[in-house]
């Protein structure tokens, strides 16, 4: 499709992509699905096709989670995961206004995401 019109994929990857992308990183690493080495390789592919991460791009050091678990009080305490993405084509990002995670929004074990854009 890209060599056709530019693409925006978004939702649930269930992956979270860098370690920022996930309060444990360290305890999670391969052992738990959605950050073994595989999913990984598998966002670097998207990453590495052209596709651009809308939030994580112009916030790259800020901690944002789009889910959590509904064990173990994990939203309370900010115990998630960012796994739910905009994967835009590059040629699109001059184009972005926002990328928003709305953390604040309650009702599911994910929290709504939003991009504005200029087409």
């Amino acid at each position: 499709m890209e060599k056709k019109k530019p693409v925006i994929a978004c939702g649930n990857f269930n992956v979270a992509h860098r370690p920022i992308d996930l309060k444990n990183d360290k305890s999670n690493y391969n052992k738990t699905a959605g950050y073994t080495q595989i999913e990984i390789d598998g966002m670097d592919n998207f990453t590495g096709a052209g596709f651009v991460d809308s939030w994580r791009k112009p916030h790259p050091d800020e901690v944002a989670y789009t889910y959590w678990s509904y064990r173990f009080k994990a939203r309370e305490r900010n115990t998630g995961w960012r796994i739910d993405y905009f994967l835009l084509s590059e040629s699109l990002m001059s184009k972005v206004k926002a990328v928003t995670i709305y953390s604040d929004i309650l009702g599911s074990d994910h929290c709504p995401i939003g991009l504005e854009i200029d087409l």
